[in-house]
């Protein structure tokens, strides 16, 4: 037991700095759509009849490339909530950092409503903390190393609450002593949001790897299926509003979310779109699938399949974020959020609280044991 303890009170205290900016960082983000619609200036659809017709995508497409015509249309991004499109365009067919130009095309009429400002507000900021701490990969890959220290945390805690669950009986706060009370709300709020703690936090690390799983997943599947066609000069669509058709007819039980154009760079290939689509109900909107449509035929598809450790991935992230059950859901979500917190904190106060106690002792033992000193 006294080893379990010490797991404890180390893995603890390694993850605790991390963990509490996670924690504290993770709750406006469990808001962050109701806080970017307040907050947030952007380009909505004009009011029109709900029954007007949309227009095919390739005029929507073509409207938008009159507005920049030296630029090229990399990829186009569906609005699900509003009769929206958004067309990237970059400078060159290989996207350049910091370059690119987003217009929200009008699907109803194809007028250019207008273009997003590249800018980082509040809540970009917050989640690139909570993401990375500004340090990119490494930083996700040592935040995943966090979340797994913390569950080891989590499991010890377990163990060294055990004995405390035969002695007393559960929820109870003793109030003898400031320590005592708060070992055992420590104890008590730790033991009630245990499983959702170890969900979110494994969740959270499985999140930090999904860069190099996707990369994984690229190397060893892209390149196969796209041999035949490397070297090949950019296909011109023929139909990007076909091939939109044919996938969901395909696909009826996906929405398409987003359309990349041919392109020689390896997010996508240079004779078909990639055309990527997801679930729709609230949990199986964030796992996602790519169809590739033959640019110049829409009847050839080819549909990658997804490595299992990309299914686990998708898999955690609506376990993680908890958005998969509206606002409800996010408010459980944000007090068990508030709970982690304080167990965290009491945690952090139990062991200073005993270091000082210990040093006390030390010193009165210490002062008791020195000679007397007699003036003369």
């Amino acid at each position: 037991m006294r080893l379990w303890v010490q797991v404890h009170t180390w893995t603890s205290l390694i993850s605790m700095i991390f963990l509490l900016m996670l924690c504290l960082t993770g709750l406006p983000l469990i808001f962050h759509e109701e806080i970017d619609h307040l907050f947030e200036d952007e380009i909505a659809a004009p009011a029109m009849p709900a029954d007007t017709p949309l227009l095919p995508l390739d005029r929507l497409i073509a409207a938008a490339k009159q507005q920049l015509p030296q630029q090229h249309a990399l990829f186009v991004s569906l609005k699900q909530a509003e009769p929206l499109i958004v067309v990237a365009m970059s400078p060159t067919a290989i996207p350049v950092p910091g370059q690119f130009h987003r217009l929200t095309v009008d699907a109803r009429t194809g007028v250019v409503l207008g273009e997003e400002a590249p800018h980082q507000d509040v809540m970009d900021v917050i989640l690139r903390i909570h993401r990375d701490m500004f340090t990119g990969l490494p930083g996700e890959l040592f935040l995943g190393l966090m979340g797994l220290v913390f569950a080891a945390s989590i499991v010890s805690g377990v163990v060294v609450y055990w004995p405390f669950m035969r002695r007393l009986q559960f929820g109870t706060v003793r109030d003898r002593s400031a320590r005592l009370k708060w070992l055992d709300l420590h104890n008590l709020l730790g033991i009630v949001t245990v499983s959702w703690a170890l969900a979110v936090g494994l969740t959270g690390t499985i999140n930090t790897l999904a860069v190099p799983l996707f990369d994984l997943w690229r190397a060893k599947t892209m390149p196969a299926l796209l041999a035949p066609y490397q070297g090949k000069p950019l296909a011109e669509a023929k139909s990007i509003e076909a091939a939109v058709g044919a996938v969901r007819t395909a696909f009826p039980d996906r929405l398409v979310t987003s359309i990349t154009l041919p392109t020689t760079t390896r997010f996508g290939s240079p004779q078909h779109l990639m055309i990527w689509t997801k679930g729709r109900t609230p949990f199986t909107a964030r796992m996602f699938k790519p169809v590739l449509v033959d640019a110049q035929d829409s009847s050839k598809m080819v549909v990658p399949e997804l490595a299992w450790y990309l299914t686990a991935l998708q898999v955690s992230r609506p376990l993680h974020f908890g958005d998969y059950g509206g606002l409800p859901l996010k408010i459980i979500w944000a007090t068990l959020d508030v709970i982690t917190i304080i167990v965290l904190c009491s945690g952090l106060y139990l062991w200073a609280a005993k270091r000082w106690g210990f040093r006390r002792k030390a010193s009165g033992v210490v002062a008791s044991a020195a000679p007397a000193v007699v003036s003369t």
